[in-house]
């Protein structure tokens, strides 16, 4: 029986053993997914001694970056964006991939429109789900500002965009939010935002899909903007997950 899975830290809100055990079910390919709760990406060694049949795995936060130092290969794609969630294992030999890039672009395109796209971006969070985010808006040629809570460089804080930087808000017409705030069991937390700014015209995307209405999108919902959650990207980065395991 073939094997794959997930590791991150924690998992109870993933819905990735659902969807690729009902995929192989549906193809009528025995394997099996399971979920793999790592505390420490240390632990990914004794992963794979204690599991040598996996031939694949998805990344999830927190080691969408942190796995990087674990692989034989990269893909090209993967190494510009600087993050993988994908990994095929073959003849022993570890390669990453990033399949979160193709999940989301097509994702918005979807979502907005190719031709309806706004100019400018905020992206809420800078770890590894935000780096193939901030690919697809390069692609798409939208401008935009990273927020953080532990801003460097160039990035905003949210503190910055409640007040002095409140222009950024009010120009950035599409804000995504790639924090795990709002996720179950959490669903109270949302990033901290001038939300009575917001006006019909936003477009505000949660990569967070469980659950699938976030108090941030519920924030959009209230002031008639246009949102979307991360159920969909999640489905177009675990298609390409499964073409990459099988090609």
């Amino acid at each position: 029986m073939r094997k794959f899975g997930l590791i991150g830290y924690p998992l109870g809100h993933s819905f990735s053993k659902k969807y690729f055990t009902e995929k192989f079910e549906k193809h009528g390919i025995s394997a099996e997914y399971e979920l793999y709760p790592l505390e420490d990406i240390e632990e990914l060694s004794s992963l794979f001694k204690q599991n040598k049949k996996i031939e694949g795995l998805n990344i999830t936060i927190p080691y969408k970056q942190l796995v990087l130092n674990y692989l034989d290969e990269i893909d090209d794609k993967a190494a510009q964006i600087g993050a993988v969630n994908t990994i095929k294992i073959k003849s022993g030999k570890l390669k990453g991939y990033n399949t979160d890039y193709i999940g989301f672009k097509n994702s918005l395109v979807k979502f907005i429109g190719a031709n309806a796209m706004p100019q400018k971006a905020l992206i809420l969070g800078t770890g590894g789900a935000s780096k193939g985010v901030q690919e697809a808006l390069k692609d798409l040629n939208i401008s935009f500002h990273l927020v953080s809570r532990n801003p460097k460089n160039n990035e905003l804080s949210y503190e910055e965009l409640n007040s002095s930087k409140v222009q950024n808000f009010n120009d950035a017409k599409l804000i995504i939010n790639t924090t795990p705030l709002g996720t179950a069991p959490n669903l109270d937390q949302l990033p901290h935002l001038p939300y009575q700014l917001l006006t019909k015209d936003y477009f505000l995307y949660d990569l967070v899909y469980n659950p699938l209405e976030t108090a941030f999108l519920k924030k959009g919902i209230e002031a008639k903007c246009w949102v979307k959650n991360g159920l969909e990207m999640l489905y177009g980065q675990a298609e390409a997950a499964w073409e990459i395991w099988n090609k």
